[in-house]
């Protein structure tokens, strides 16, 4: 249906808007997106990588640019925005069993984000609690609303991931 150059175009353009949908939620949420205790919505697109692998560059362009437009250190742009690309690569690899798929995100954040919190912002916090309040966060938005995203993509995938 698709010519190989009309393929990439496509993937461009499903990586572009899911990283526009990623910043606009980031933002629009930013009082609950920020900060030690977080419901980043924007994470419940950690389940398209399910659906396409135009999905796994455009969360990490879209944590990327909300994390930078949200005026983050470095630190946090930088290695916050790496967490997301290896989750949304590795949901992508584990893509035919959605438990793990959904699992990735959740288990890279709480593992990865309390340490840039303490080190780049100094958060006194200790940081088993903070795995805990960030996993707390990823499963309201990975586990709860991106389930029911994927539960909704699911009736309309043919239509919407055409590759």
């Amino acid at each position: 249906m698709f010519s190989s150059k009309n393929k990439g175009a496509l993937s461009i353009a499903y990586a572009a808007v899911i990283a526009a949908v990623y910043v606009v939620l980031t933002l629009i949420f930013a009082p609950i997106s920020y900060g030690p205790i977080q419901v980043r919505v924007s994470e419940a697109l950690c389940v398209l990588p399910i659906f396409t692998p135009a999905a796994v560059p455009g969360i990490f362009i879209g944590c990327l640019l909300a994390n930078a437009l949200g005026g983050l250190v470095i630190w946090d742009v930088v290695f916050g925005s790496l967490a997301s690309l290896a989750a949304a690569y590795i949901s992508y690899l584990l893509r035919s069993k959605k438990v793990f798929a959904y699992l990735s995100p959740i288990v890279i954040n709480a593992l990865v984000v309390p340490f840039v919190l303490k080190y780049a912002y100094g958060v006194d916090d200790l940081i088993w609690y903070m795995m805990f309040t960030v996993a707390v966060g990823e499963i309201i938005s990975v586990g709860v609303l991106g389930s029911i995203l994927s539960i909704v993509l699911e009736k309309y995938r043919d239509i919407l991931f055409r590759e």
